[in-house]
Parts: structure tokens; sequence; C-alpha cells
């Protein structure tokens, strides 16, 4: 009978094997950490204050900051006093970006947070749960002399959390308040060249809009954008590696359809595992570039959901169908307390994404996280996902556990067995238990990268080199994961070689139907390795 490519496989061409992997890998943390610069640009933005002095303000012409139409500006509030101008027709205008330069839709996305200076004031302080009321509008074009079209208009509520480090005392007034930044926007898609911001800060003390939040100085933004170079190299990846995972995903399946019984379990989670991956690889990023679709970001995190829901059903299911015994195997029902908590997990993950990036399809300003319900809401799914991804590794931890277990045991009648057979087996467990450690190496390295990027400035110089870490953990972990999937399909292949007819039934110890002859057809009937249908009589005995 053959077994999975892996347990036919000599130690040197699995060696081969391996480091033309771990060529790839390498590639893959140089491309992003050489070539690609960092993954995105931090842009700061001063709001103009401009003055609006027409009566309907929803219906006046866009304020620019600068530019040959610009507002008629203000320094600060005392010239506004000054004046007799009243703080409803004070607009706060920013333009993007920034002058004599234009926003590319090689920049994906868009992410704004904002950051409020407010003044310390005796008579006008900051209130226990103050909360700032904007009327914000944004507008786009592509020319700079074209008109302005509105994209958004919406009311933007935000809580203030702020704190005054000095003593509330005559002296210290014109001291700021310590703010926290606050979540303004996102846009899935930058598919124009300018956009225009004006954001009002009403007054109506009878309705208590805007009263008790201190005396606001300036506003500022921060708009965050994937660099237009690191787009380019991702979107080369993700071209380069389609194809790879494609052809080898039908090659996989094409070697289990040759064979005169029907697919077992593991083999469907493994073509399943390569098909999520092949759906998170086709770049319909590239249409992007043309089409303003602003539900990108949404439909890549709902990709990236499925690859990991199934990454983490094929880890649990390739430890049980090494472990369970004949009556439990090769059903999905038996492992319905393993994969119920991924289910339920990624489901929260699901419903919380919709509520947040769901929303902003339609206004770009909402975050669950401004309402004190929709905090809790999100607190809540992100804590049950939580739960149920402990529970996860819980039960995976003790599959682990129980196959190492079992193949230990096994490893007791090996002595009687004769020197090859003893050699091939010795090599089967040797190789399984290699493959589980790539496996936690993966995971390990994933987490390791990760906290990496958060600590380190974001790159390393060595010399005259630079080092992108950033973009370096992008590349690398994305060309990782889908090596190990690669390697997964490749190895785990059915394989067309067989064993000798030197063999006999007793270094096995089992009845003589199941001794093996010779052929080059792939008629596998018990399961898809060796070592499937060894642990499965470990469990049974």
């Amino acid at each position: 009978m053959a077994g999975a490519i892996i347990e036919n496989m000599s130690t040197k061409k699995l060696c081969i094997v391996g480091g033309i992997l771990l060529v790839f890998q390498i590639i893959a943390f140089l491309v992003g950490g050489l070539i690609a610069p960092g993954p995105t640009t931090a842009v700061s933005y001063m709001s103009v204050k401009c003055v609006d002095t027409h009566k309907n303000h929803h219906k006046t012409k866009w304020l620019m900051p600068w530019g040959p139409n610009k507002c008629d500006k203000i320094r600060d509030f005392n010239e506004a006093i000054t004046k007799e101008i009243q703080a409803n027709d004070i607009v706060f205008s920013v333009h993007i970006p920034l002058p004599s330069m234009e926003m590319s839709p090689w920049f994906q996305f868009m992410l704004f947070i904002l950051q409020l200076d407010i003044a310390f004031k005796l008579n006008n302080q900051i209130r226990e749960n103050a909360e700032v009321s904007m009327d914000v509008s944004l507008a786009y074009r592509d020319d700079m002399f074209a008109e302005w079209t509105e994209m958004a208009h919406e009311r933007v509520p935000r809580k203030l959390k702020c704190t005054f480090t000095s003593p509330k005392t005559p002296e210290h007034e014109g001291r700021y308040y310590e703010c926290d930044v606050l979540p303004f926007m996102e846009i899935g898609s930058v598919a124009h060249k300018y956009y225009l911001l004006n954001i009002r800060l009403p007054v109506n003390e009878k309705k208590k809009i805007n009263v008790g939040i201190g005396e606001i100085k300036d506003i500022r933004l921060v708009g965050i954008h994937q660099n237009g170079g690191f787009t380019k190299v991702w979107f080369a990846m993700k071209t380069f590696l389609t194809p790879s995972i494609f052809i080898i995903m039908v090659w996989y399946w094409r070697r289990i359809t040759m064979m005169s019984r029907p697919p077992v379990l593991l083999e469907k989670v493994i073509f399943a595992l390569g098909i999520s991956m092949t759906f998170i690889n086709i770049p319909v990023e590239w249409f992007s570039i043309g089409f303003d679709w602003t539900w990108m970001l949404l439909f890549g995190d709902i990709r990236q959901g499925i690859f990991y829901a199934m990454l983490l059903s094929f880890w649990i299911i390739f430890c049980g169908e090494h472990m369970m015994d004949q009556h439990e195997r090769n059903h999905i029902a038996g492992y319905w307390k393993q994969v119920g908590p991924i289910a339920v997990g990624s489901f929260c993950l699901f419903i919380f994404d919709m509520c947040e990036r769901g929303v902003q399809l339609t206004n770009p300003f909402y975050s669950i996280w401004t309402t004190d319900v929709g905090t809790e809401l999100a607190m809540a799914f992100i804590i049950v996902a939580g739960i149920c991804l402990c529970l996860y590794f819980l039960f995976l931890c003790f599959m682990v556990f129980q196959v190492f277990r079992n193949i230990s045991g096994k490893q007791s009648s090996l002595p009687a067995m004769n020197r090859v057979r003893r050699l091939h087996y010795e090599g089967l467990i040797f190789r399984f238990k290699f493959l589980m450690l790539i496996t936690l190496a993966c995971a390990a390295m994933t987490v390791i990268f990760f906290i990496v990027s958060q600590v380190t400035e974001g790159h390393w110089k060595w010399g005259g080199v630079t080092v992108q870490v950033n973009s370096a953990f992008f590349t690398g972990i994305y060309g990782m994961w889908n090596l190990y999937v690669f390697a997964l399909m490749f190895l785990y292949a059915p394989s067309h070689k067989n064993y000798g007819e030197d063999q006999s039934n007793g270094d096995l110890c089992v009845p003589s139907d199941e001794e093996r002859q010779p052929t080059t057809t792939i008629t596998h009937v018990d399961g898809p390795t060796e070592i499937y249908r060894l642990t499965r009589k470990k469990a049974q005995e």
C-alpha cells in the first residue's frame, strides 16, 4: 500500500525540500525588509479656522484652508471675539493631502484620528462625561480647479477623556488638558486625488450641545495610509503566490481522486485549507486601483478570518485523526467540542467587524467605541472570542499530548521488527513529530515577529543598509503560511511508491490480509498516512 509522500521520502530528499522552502522563506522576509518601504505612513494635519457667515451653514460653499479660493481665516479665538465672530460661524478646515501633493489609489485606505487642544479656563471647564458634537462634511475632487463633490455629511459625537495635571487655579489658566486621541474617520479606498474636511462645532445651550467641553483652541488630525511602494510589493507577492498554491492544490486533489477509496476527513481538511489560502491570495486588490471599492478592508478581514478558522480546525483534526479510535475517526461530527469554539469565536469577530467596518461603508465617521453601549457590545464580542480561543488551545494541547503518548507507546513494539521495518517506522515517527514542531515554530514565529514589530521603531539600520521590520513581518509571515500550506499538500499527498515484499507480517503484528504487495497504483484504503494507521491500532489496543 502507498502512504503519504512524507513517509516514502528519504531523509536526504526531505532535507532538500525543507532547504528549498527555507530559502523561499528567507526571500519572503528580505523582500519586505530590503525592497518594500514601511507599510504605512502617518501625516499630521493642523486645521485652519475659517469664518463662514452665511445664515444656512449646511448650504454654504466648501471652505478651503489655502489656495486661490482660500477662506477668510482667523488666527485664534481672541481674534474672533474682537471681530464679534460667533462660535457657530467658525469652521475648522483640513485639506488632504498637504499642499503640492496628491493622494493615490495605491494608498488603499485612509484612517484618521483626532486630537483636540483644549485650554483650561476657570469659567469654562470640562464637565464630567463631556461629549463634543461635530458637524463634519467630507468632499473630494480630482482636479485642483474642479468643484468639490460631497462624499459624506454626518453629526459625529465623541466622548472627551481629558485630565488636567496642574492645580485648577487662576495662574494655570491657558494650560492645555491632556486628552486621549479620538477615532475620527476610516475610508476603505483612496479613489480620488484631493479630499476636504469641514468641521463645525455648533453650540446650543438649550439642548446642551457642546456646552461644558472647555475652550477648544485647535483641532489636529493624524492621517494614516498604506505606502504605495509597499502596496506594489504586496500585490506582486499575491500575484506570484496565487498560481503556486492553486497548482499544488489541483495536483494534490488529483492524486487523491486517483485512489480507489473516497477521500478521508484529513485529506478533505487539507484540501479545504488550500482553498482558503488560495482565497486569501487571489489579488482582487488590483481592481481597487481602478474602482472605488470601499468594502475592500471588510472583504480582507473576512478572507483572513476564513483562513485562520480553517487553519485552527486543521490542527485539531490533524491531531484527532492520529488519536481517535475507529468509531470516532473520519467524521467532522466527532470534533464538535473542539471545532465549536472556533465557530463561535469566528462568528463573534465577524459580527464585531460588521458592526464597525460594515457601518463605515455608509458612514466613514462611525466607530463602535464612541458610545457606552457600543463599547460594551464590542468588548463582549472580543471577550467571548478570547474565551473560545483559550478553550481551543486547551483542547489542542490535550490532543497533541495524547498523540505523542500514543506514538511513544507504539514505539515499544519497534524492537520486535526487522531492521529495515524498524528504521522505516522510526523515520515515520520522526517526520510526524518534526511536522508538529514545524507547526509550533510557525505559530511562535508569528507571535514573536508581531511583538518585535510593535516594540521597535519600524526599521533597523545595519551599516548602510536599512531593514524595514514591519514590512518584513507582513511579507515574511504571509509567505510563511503560504509555504506551510504548500508543504502540507505536497508532503501529505498520496505517494505512488511502495514498500518491498520482504517485510513480514510478524514485524507489524497485524493480520495477514494487511500484508503489503508491490504496486504503483494509489490504492490506499485505510487512511492517508502510515502514522494514521499506526496510532489507530494503538488506540484500539
